[in-house]
């Protein structure tokens, strides 16, 4: 199982909307052949493992990653594919979240009379497909809140620069998990400040789609999101009243927009932002600032990992990486679990998973 987890991680960044999977077969002690699920529309694990054991499956035990689906849909059922190569015993490690496999193929093999068995490495395949698990058990995307700033946590000086807080290993790491994500998220003032490209170039990878959340502050239509669009990957949201005004002023390039109902404050309301976002198949988003979008979704709950590149710089007053969330008192502060810390480069990277209090 281990080896399909490892296996798995080949289709990062290339499978959405369908989840990495990865799959081991083997016959009398030994392996016969591997697979994985490289891209949406190409073989899903289970298959491609088949195709390479050829007869070698028929008696054999198949080790996956995650539930084989039992429906059709850019590809066969994997169910099937397994029940007609004689395979005789599955082990999977977690149940597929998607309504319309959950459970189904577990009772469609066991039908067949092949043995399963489930749960083994549940956790760490429920981690490395947590964008998949949360779209579809919480009905709206992952969202990942990507903060580069100063050990005295700034994001900007005074004057408003902030190129380049981190290191180059850093900005790497951040096309990096462009690439991973269905789409990066930016407020209007990061585009009025640095006119950001928001692609993935430093990476092989694709490019995810590009959401601008546009508050009570100007749009500058004539930014590389809506100059340089002919992916027509950019979307502009902002309440009705802004997004009409918007949409007249730019009309060309491909620009998609979503009315969000507005919140008190007459800004996008983060939780309807998110149903938008889920309504258009975004299963992971990276946030990438600025500081009051992410203070907004950090308030509104909706951020489900934080990742704060922290470079070894000192510049004292600035825009701090996040603004006031109402917390008052130390007990009811989020709080970071599940934390990792690496090096990269000069810069220190800690990842963890936010607990919000009661």
């Amino acid at each position: 199982m281990t080896r399909a987890l490892a296996l798995a991680q080949h289709g990062r960044g290339w499978t959405s909307p369908n989840p990495m999977v990865g799959a081991v077969i083997v016959r009398n002690g030994r392996v016969v052949a591997e697979g994985c699920h490289r891209c949406r529309g190409c073989d899903h694990a289970e298959v491609a493992a088949l195709r390479k054991a050829g007869r070698g499956a028929r008696g054999a035990t198949i080790y996956v990653n995650l539930e084989p689906c039992c429906h059709t849909g850019c590809t066969g059922p994997c169910t099937e594919a397994l029940i007609n190569a004689g395979i005789v015993r599955v082990v999977y490690a977690s149940l597929d979240p998607n309504p319309i496999v959950n459970g189904k193929g577990d009772r469609r093999l066991r039908r067949a009379g092949i043995r399963v068995e489930r749960g083994l490495l549940r956790k760490e395949a429920e981690r490395l497909n947590e964008a998949y698990y949360a779209y579809h058990r919480n009905g709206r995307p992952f969202v990942t809140l990507k903060l580069a700033q100063t050990i005295d946590g700034r994001i900007a000086t005074t004057t408003g620069d902030s190129r380049w807080i981190s290191s180059p290993g850093s900005l790497k790491l951040a096309h990096q998990l462009r690439a991973e994500n269905d789409a990066v998220m930016v407020g209007a003032g990061t585009v009025r400040a640095d006119n950001p490209a928001l692609t993935v170039r430093l990476v092989k990878g694709r490019n995810p789609y590009r959401v601008v959340v546009v508050g009570k502050g100007p749009f500058p239509v004539k930014c590389q999101l809506a100059k340089n669009n002919a992916d027509s990957l950019t979307i502009i949201a902002a309440v009705q009243e802004v997004a009409e005004k918007l949409s007249r002023r730019a009309r060309v390039n491909g620009l998609t927009f979503w009315e969000v109902k507005p919140e008190r404050s007459g800004r996008p309301d983060p939780a309807d932002l998110m149903k938008k976002a889920a309504a258009f198949g975004l299963q992971s988003i990276l946030v990438e600032g600025g500081s009051a979008l992410g203070t907004a979704l950090l308030k509104a709950r909706v951020v489900d990992k934080i990742m704060l590149v922290i470079a070894p710089k000192v510049i004292g007053e600035g825009t701090p990486s996040i603004g006031d969330l109402g917390i008052r008192q130390l007990d009811d502060a989020v709080q970071l679990e599940s934390v990792t810390v690496r090096q990269v480069g000069p810069d220190i990277v800690v990842t963890g998973y936010p607990k919000y209090s009661v």
